[in-house]
């Protein structure tokens, strides 16, 4: 791991951080307005002279854009309100051609405006490489839109492998906490249909965080439609998790003969961290060792998270 001095800048402050305070008025149809800390951050002089008019078929969207869902009433409502207000904050863009500019920020404010009517919108012109314009990309929706949990989780993981960093890293450089990264990307081992129920949010992240515990995938998709069709609570649906992987442990108990508070103490583990726990006492009780199962590296520095451990960086 590289020493502390050789670190990227962090970016958890999103755009903000990295291109200085876009507008200091209050916009009022943006759901991406950079909040009060704003001021903390030196005006660029160089990106404020690059403000201008641009005609919106001059703009091509961010092909590095990781938000896969348009939400149609949303735009039409934003649109309504660009109507009567004009877009408030500019649309960040870079030059890619003559006459022709990619968006880095404010996809979002370009869709509406197009369903408005509109025919030229402000924007703050920068430039940028491939690898800049993703990493803006990935930070304004990570931090700033509403993306669906397994958007998201999409664009950590797209983060992580673009700039070949591990989840602490990544955690550091966006300014989450490691279990936040970590609990987004155990959404993408889902069979592809939970995920599909994650993104019309006929679930919750709470929800399929249980079901997650369970490694059968059609137990899975049984106890999502329970929830769906029940409207389950996350801790009725965290009960039945419960329950289920007892029926697995009790199940192996009878081969080894645990006793059932044994198999109560690894339901309670398997629940807690999200995999499967066995506790092997010795004969006389006094004794034994628990173990715990992982199935990659980036799993591995969960667990060690969620125990309050550290992992080694050279593991």
């Amino acid at each position: 791991m590289s020493s502390s001095k050789n670190k990227r800048p962090h970016l958890g402050r999103g755009l903000e951080a990295l291109l200085g305070p876009i507008n200091l008025e209050s916009p009022v149809n943006n759901e991406d307005t950079p909040g009060p800390e704003s001021s903390k951050y030196p005006v660029d002089k160089e990106l404020e002279a690059s403000r201008g008019e641009l005609p919106l078929a001059d703009l091509i969207p961010n092909p590095f854009q990781p938000r896969q869902f348009w939400n149609d009433e949303d735009l039409k409502d934003l649109a309504e309100s660009i109507k009567h207000n004009g877009v408030i904050q500019p649309i960040l863009v870079r030059p890619v051609s003559k006459g022709q500019y990619e968006i880095i920020a404010g996809e979002r404010r370009f869709r509406a405006a197009r369903l408005a009517g509109l025919e030229n919108v402000p924007v703050l012109i920068r430039r940028a490489t491939d690898e800049q314009m993703l990493e803006l990309a990935l930070v304004e929706n990570i931090h700033r839109a509403d993306l669906n949990p397994v958007e998201r989780a999409v664009a950590y993981k797209n983060y992580l492998q673009t700039f070949s960093l591990n989840q602490t890293e990544a955690a550091q450089r966006l300014g989450e906490d490691r279990s936040v990264i970590s609990n987004y990307l155990r959404l993408l081992d889902l069979p592809k249909d939970l995920r599909e129920m994650l993104i019309r949010n006929d679930l919750t992240m709470g929800h399929a965080r249980a079901i997650l515990a369970i490694q059968d995938d059609n137990l899975k998709r049984k106890l999502a439609n329970r929830a769906m069709a029940g409207r389950l609570s996350v801790r009725e649906v965290e009960r039945l998790v419960r329950k289920i992987l007892q029926r697995g442990q009790e199940s192996e108990s009878q081969k080894k003969e645990k006793a059932a508070y044994i198999i109560d103490l690894e339901t309670q583990l398997q629940t807690l961290l999200g995999t499967k726990v066995r506790i092997e006492p010795n004969k006389r009780g006094q004794k034994g060792r628990i173990i715990i199962d992982y199935y990659s590296l980036d799993e591995f520095e969960r667990l060690t998270e969620k125990m309050g451990l550290a992992a080694a960086d050279s593991y």
